[in-house]
Parts: structure tokens; C-alpha cells; sequence
């Protein structure tokens, strides 16, 4: 009988907790300078009376919640190892050689576009743009301080790099996940996406070039330079041999090794190396996985930058994920987010259209479900069936899909995302925004090839068959 009770959301409900989010993150943030957790938890609260309103009871949105939260759970526990990774590597001396051959080798005016590079290469190789920002990374960020370029600018060009080979890669999670809700093969799904993201990361690299010019005629700071070398050499042992943890680490991802287990391997590495390369105590290891490593050099550019990691740095962004997803939970279950796409999709009358409908639907999941898997699975499942009315291929619509719902999914500071390449980095995703210029790029070609129909396949008569 209760069930009979629950009814749809009319568009003006649905639109309650999307208006108080706005207003209560926005005053949040901007005018009291708070974190984004207390608005988010209040907008849950707005969104659960409106899910009472239309029939919902606690028990059924509680459940919504859960069932948004369990498939992320992986997610937040990759994080918080990636915490102790940071502090154990850092203490061990990894990062610190990264950082020390890194200033040796790249120079000013090609660092951006070689930074982007090779963050592309590493994720490509691993499938994750998580584990890319936190190993080579973080060496790559120190090395831009180092060469007196703008943090923000350095976080742009190594996020832009990491996502890149997260889309792109057939071991990442998103690149696997856009497929299977559309009802595509993965290696389709990758070479359509090469059509608009190859595209995009060449204008990409072209942008870091151009930036990166500024730098090319700039004097080095070559005292500045020596005096960071000195410190780093000064505070730990630097040696080649640092660089195995880094590379097995990347090996065991290529080699299919589970995400959990092969970055807990590399914390154990770095938790050995530091005992016997570094000389540090048990205690002070196991303090540094903790609680992060402290550097106390004097010299303010290294503290600065090697003063991070540990697991507890990670439970900010920890507590932030699971209030936007139980958020995105309550959202989801009453009906909300349908509601909405329903709404879209009467402006979805052409090709162009339903391209950029689909595309602002991922974005507006990214800020309102707070992760990139459903921003790629509440549209999937919701534009499925118009991509087949219109007789287009769903390997258009799993490419818009990763172009828009991937690759905005870390510009939103209380995603999962954006919560931890913020955390990671020491960069607010609102500084490194207009510099990753892959995650700006991407989204508007693809909506520009929907409008021109440049590369978007058609369903053939045996494809209308299998979806028949």
C-alpha cells in the first residue's frame, strides 16, 4: 500500500534542493569561507523532506544512500592508502629523487607540455589518473616549484595528462563502465574516443607550448635551484634505486594487479626503503603513513612541499565524499534526477542537441550526485533509448559519456574527483580549473562534432537487429 503512495516529483519540487544547493554552497564558501561538507549534509536533509513529501519513507532513502555509497567504497579506500603512499614515500626519500632528477633534466620552457605528457603515458599505462597525481604527480609538481612555475599551472597540466590516460586506458574503471550502460564493445568505445579526445589533447599540448614560452626565456634561478638540490640531498639519501618503488608500483597496475593490494604493496615499499636508505625508525614511519611526513629543513620551499601525505590528511576528503554521495543517493532514489532528464530531453530534438543535453546532464551530475561512475551511469541509462530513436551507434553516446562525465568530474570541488586531486595536490580545483585545459577542451569539441555530425556512426541494419 505505501508503494502505491510514492509518486514522481513535479519539476518544481525537484528543483527545491538544486536551488538550496546552490545558495547554501555558494554563501558557504564565498561569503563565510566554510568547507562544502555542512551545506552538502543540509541539501540532504532538503532533498529527504521532499522525498517524504512525494511518498518516500527514511528506510527507502537510507537505502538510496547505501546503494550509492557501497560501489565508492573501493574508491575512498584507494584514497586513503594513496594518503600513506604520499607520507611513506616522502620519508623514504622516493618522491624527494623524483623531484631531485626532474630539476636536473626538464627545463622551464618545455615542462608543461613534457609534465602533461608524461602523466598521460604513466595513467595510459595504469588505467588511473588517481594513482598517476599521487606518485608522478606530486614529483612533477615539486619540480615546477622548483622552476618557479605557477602551482596552479603545473596542477592544470599534470590533471589534464591524467585523465587523459585514465579515459583512454583498457584497465580504467570509467573507460570499461561508459560501454557497458550504453550496450557498446570497449574497443570501440576507444577508438571513437580517440576521434574527439586525440584531438583535444593535441590542442592540449599545443596550449601548454604556448604557456610554457613564458617560461623558455626566463633566467633559472640557478642558486635557488642549487640551494633546493642541496636541501634535498642534505635530508635524504638520493639514489637511483628509489626510483624501483614508483616503477613496480605502475607494473603492478599494467599486470592487472588488483588496485587495492598493489598500492598497499607500494606503501610497504616505501615504509622498507625508508628504513634502510633513510634510516628512519619504526616509529617515525609508521607516523608518516599516519599522519603524514613533516619536513623541517628550514628551507621554506622544501617544508612546504614535502610536509603532506598520510592517511589522515585523506579523511577531509573521506567525510566530503560520503556526504555528497548520500546527497546523490537521496537525489537518485526519489526520483529527482529523473524528473529532470525527462525535462532535458524534450529539448533533445536533433543530433547537436541530444549531444549537448547529454553532456550538461553529466555535468550537472558531477555537481549534484558528486562522482564521475554516476555521472557517466544516470545519463547513460537515461539517453539510451533516444541515441537508438535517432539511429546513432551507442558508441556516440558512451564517447560523450567519458568527454563530458569523466573528464568534468575533477573540476567539481566536492566530487569524488575533485576532493582528491584538491587533496592531493594542495590545489583548489577552482585554481587549477582554467589551466587543465584537456578536462576544458574536450566536453566543447565533442558537442561541436554532435552539431556538425563529424564522426557520429550511425546505427547499420545488423546493429538495429542487436538492439532490437
Amino acid at each position: 500500500m505505501e508503494e502505491s503512495l510514492v509518486r514522481k516529483p513535479k519539476m518544481w519540487e525537484a528543483l527545491i534542493p538544486i536551488v538550496f544547493l546552490i545558495l547554501s554552497l555558494s554563501s558557504t564558501i564565498l561569503i563565510f569561507g566554510g568547507d562544502p561538507q555542512i551545506p552538502l549534509l543540509a541539501t540532504t536533509i532538503v532533498a529527504a523532506l521532499v522525498g517524504k513529501r512525494v511518498g518516500y519513507n527514511w528506510e527507502q532513502m537510507e537505502q538510496g544512500i547505501f546503494d550509492t555509497i557501497l560501489p565508492a567504497l573501493q574508491a575512498i579506500l584507494i584514497q586513503m592508502i594513496i594518503g600513506i603512499i604520499i607520507g611513506t614515500w616522502i620519508i623514504a626519500g622516493i618522491v624527494p629523487t623524483m623531484i631531485y632528477y626532474g630539476l636536473k633534466i626538464l627545463s622551464p620552457g618545455i615542462f608543461l607540455p613534457a609534465t602533461c605528457l608524461i602523466c598521460a603515458i604513466v595513467s595510459l599505462a595504469t588505467g588511473s589518473a588517481w594513482t598517476t597525481a599521487g606518485t608522478v604527480g606530486i614529483a612533477l609538481l615539486g619540480v615546477g616549484q622548483g622552476l618557479e612555475i605557477s602551482t596552479p599551472l603545473v596542477a592544470g597540466a599534470i590533471i589534464s595528462g591524467a585523465y587523459f590516460g585514465d579515459k583512454m586506458s583498457p584497465l580504467s574503471d570509467s573507460t570499461n563502465l561508459a560501454p557497458a550502460v550504453t550496450g557498446t564493445n570497449l574497443f570501440d568505445h576507444i577508438n571513437h574516443m580517440i576521434k574527439t579526445t586525440g584531438v583535444s589533447f593535441i590542442l592540449a599540448m599545443i596550449g601548454y607550448s604556448i604557456v610554457g614560452m613564458k617560461y623558455a626565456g626566463k633566467e633559472l634561478d640557478v642558486e635557488g635551484i642549487n640551494r633546493l638540490l642541496t636541501a634535498l640531498g642534505e635530508q635524504f639519501q638520493i639514489t637511483p634505486i628509489l626510483l624501483i618503488p614508483p616503477i613496480l608500483v605502475i607494473l603492478m597496475v599494467i599486470f592487472k594487479m588488483p588496485a587495492i593490494p598493489g598500492l598497499l604493496g607500494g606503501s610497504i615499499l616505501g615504509g622498507i626503503f625508508a628504513y634502510f636508505f633513510q634510516g628512519a625508525k619504526m616509529g617515525k614511519i609508521i607516523k608518516a603513513s599516519h599522519y603524514g611526513y613533516v619536513s623541517e629543513t628550514g628551507f621554506e620551499a622544501v617544508d612546504k612541499l614535502l610536509t603532506r601525505g598520510g592517511l589522515d590528511s585523506m579523511m577531509w576528503t573521506v567525510s566530503l565524499i560520503l556526504v555528497a554521495m548520500s546527497f546523490g543517493g537521496v537525489m537518485e532514489k526519489i526520483g529527482i534526477l529523473e524528473v529532470i532528464g525527462e525535462k532535458l530531453l524534450t529539448f533533445a530534438t536533433s543530433t547537436g542537441s541530444l549531444v549537448l543535453t547529454t553532456a550538461l546532464t553529466c555535468i550537472f551530475c558531477n555537481f549534484t550526485m558528486s562522482d564521475q561512475y554516476l555521472a557517466i551511469v544516470v545519463p547513460g541509462r537515461m539517453f539510451k533509448k533516444k541515441y537508438e530513436e535517432q539511429g546513432l551507434h551507442p558508441k556516440n553516446l558512451s564517447r560523450v559519456l567519458e568527454d563530458t562525465g569523466t573528464l568534468t568530474s575533477s573540476l567539481v570541488p566536492w566530487s569524488t574527483c575533485g576532493a582528491f586531486m584538491s587533496t592531493t595536490l594542495s590545489v583548489h580545483p577552482f585554481a587549477y580549473l582554467p589551466y587543465a585545459f584537456l578536462n576544458l577542451i574536450n566536453p566543447v569539441v565533442s558537442v561541436l562534432y554532435g552539431y556538425i555530425g563529424f564522426t557520429m556512426d550511425k546505427l547499420d541494419d545488423e546493429d538495429i537487429a542487436t538492439v532490437k
